[in-house]
């Protein structure tokens, strides 16, 4: 096929040879597979920001740090400069989660290098050695449902050990190998203790991922994971070894009815007896 002006520069310098398909066209990426020598790998170039549909919401930037001071300052303006630095920042992030997360332990795609927009990593495959399905696109026994989502709570507990939330998880950014589910789709992943709305997005993660499995055996969907997880997270708990239930129990604070009342009333005498004294001093 004719090779995409953004992966021209990395033929050019011979990190590709020759690209061979266009697997998808996503709402931040357009994904290719490329030879790279004798091995089938995955490009996945980004599209320009005014090109995507999913925007670099600001929940999802803050809390990435920019070693850079000049350029941070000059993203804060939203300068041309700075509106580039932002782009490589988007870019990076996903080399940096995929690192993070490979390295501890989490089922994600091996990345090999990003290059002016291009991400090469990993072809996922399934056991016939084709390109793997996505999860939305696979059907799963009782048993598979279940073998899968514990697998999927554990990668996801480890995700959370290494400090990233993915802030986007869902069955569509999920590929299905033949050892299971294999989790993709990072550039929104958002640090788990700078970010202000990372526990939201934990526990959309979770629900969503809830959902999807629970359709096959139903009673995933009684389990309370992104909450029980989430606590342990803040308590300084979680071990990607930690014994989870699925069961979580909200702390119920009981209401004192008549103290409440008590002070209710207390505050309206207390502000009659403002007024009253307020009127007598105006009448002498």
């Amino acid at each position: 096929m004719k090779i995409p002006n953004r992966i021209q520069p990395l033929v050019d310098d011979g990190l590709i040879d020759n690209v061979l398909q266009r697997l998808k066209s996503g709402k931040e990426a357009d994904v290719y597979t490329v030879m790279c020598g004798d091995k089938v790998q995955c490009a996945k170039v980004y599209k320009e920001a005014s090109q995507r549909s999913f925007k670099q919401a600001v929940q999802y930037q803050e809390g990435r740090k920019v070693r850079n001071s000049r350029s941070a300052r000059a993203m804060q303006k939203g300068s041309k400069f700075g509106r580039k630095q932002q782009e490589e920042v988007w870019h990076t992030a996903e080399v940096d989660a995929l690192f993070r997360l490979a390295k501890a332990g989490v089922r994600v795609p091996e990345p090999y290098m990003c290059l002016d927009g291009v991400l090469l990593m990993e072809l996922v495959t399934d056991a016939e050695g084709a390109v793997a399905p996505r999860l939305s696109d696979v059907i799963l026994s009782e048993q598979e449902a279940l073998t899968d989502f514990a697998t999927m709570i554990r990668n996801i507990v480890r995700m959370l050990c290494a400090g990233i939330v993915h802030g986007d998880l869902s069955e569509f950014n999920v590929l299905q190998d033949e050892h299971g589910p294999v989790i993709i789709d990072l550039p929104q992943a958002v640090d788990a203790a700078a970010n202000n709305h990372a526990e939201s997005m934990f526990e959309r993660d979770v629900n969503n991922i809830t959902a999807y499995y629970g359709q096959f055996a139903p009673q995933i969907l009684e389990t309370r994971y992104a909450k029980e997880i989430w606590q342990l997270f803040e308590d300084g708990k979680l071990t990607p070894e930690s014994a989870l239930t699925g069961l979580f129990v909200e702390e119920v604070h009981a209401v004192d009815m008549d103290s409440l009342l008590d002070e209710i009333i207390s505050a309206e005498d207390e502000y009659y007896d403002r007024q009253r004294a307020a009127k007598e001093r105006d009448e002498d």
